[in-house]
């Protein structure tokens, strides 16, 4: 139940104000023992709580699924490696796995649409998996994606040939590893948010992605911003916050 329903059943004398006040209190947020789940967090921030499945074992996640489902939520576990996913239990016929990102989502309600999509752009096809976290996390909540891969530097003339499609997005996330050039040639292009997403691809040098978020972070395009190495989550969710402004 909303907190609006409770109240209203209050007002209508259909709870008591104990049986009201542990309705509201169970409409906040909900201890599972080994997590407390924030079920007023959409309501807070506009954006629901999300599961970050690394670290979690897969009862621990399948405690959390099976209790934002029955709270009504819609759900997306990240970090969810396929082994893992395969031990889940008692997931609805409509959730969907995507193993190349490692994200789970169950769809119960749709987010209503923005009028303008997000580009989610990579430098090479290695970068895909960081990519599809970032696209699936503006898809789940609501966003249209384009998806314009391996289109890095090293053959310009591709992101050239996108060029139309790159200005037609409202915010764009640039995925790359390596030296992590793309972002800068992007952001001289067109005249939205990019958000650069660093991947831990490449060669020794390359020391896990830090030698591309070093050079994001020092990028010369104006209209830049960084988030943290293969976080394809954080960028997905700040470019669903910008979409909807």
């Amino acid at each position: 139940m909303t907190l609006e329903e409770i109240l209203a059943q209050f007002k209508d004398g259909q709870l008591d104000i104990d049986a009201a006040a542990t309705a509201v209190r169970a409409s906040l947020t909900q201890d599972l023992g080994h997590t407390v789940i924030d079920h007023d967090r959409e309501r807070r921030t506009g954006a629901q709580e999300v599961i970050f499945g690394e670290g979690k074992t897969a009862t621990q996640i399948s405690d959390i699924v099976a209790a934002m489902l029955e709270h009504g939520s819609n759900v997306l576990v990240t970090r969810l490696d396929q082994d893992k996913h395969v031990a889940l239990t008692n997931l609805p016929t409509g959730a969907s796995y995507h193993a190349q990102s490692r994200t789970l989502v169950c769809m119960q309600t749709p987010k209503p649409k923005p009028a303008t999509p997000i580009a989610v752009v990579t430098a090479g096809t290695s970068d895909i998996g960081v990519a599809e976290e970032a696209a699936l996390t503006a898809e789940f909540f609501g966003n249209e994606v384009e998806r314009i891969y391996d289109v890095g530097v090293a053959g310009l003339h591709r992101l050239l040939g996108r060029l139309e499609d790159l200005r037609r997005a409202r915010v764009l996330v640039v995925v790359a590893g390596m030296e992590g050039a793309l972002p800068s040639v992007v952001g001289g292009l067109v005249d939205k948010p990019v958000i650069a997403v660093p991947t831990s691809i490449g060669y020794g040098a390359a020391f896990d992605g830090v030698a591309a978020l070093l050079g994001m972070l020092t990028s010369c395009a104006s209209g830049v911003s960084v988030v943290n190495i293969d976080n394809g989550f954080g960028a997905g969710f700040l470019a669903n916050s910008i979409n909807r402004l």
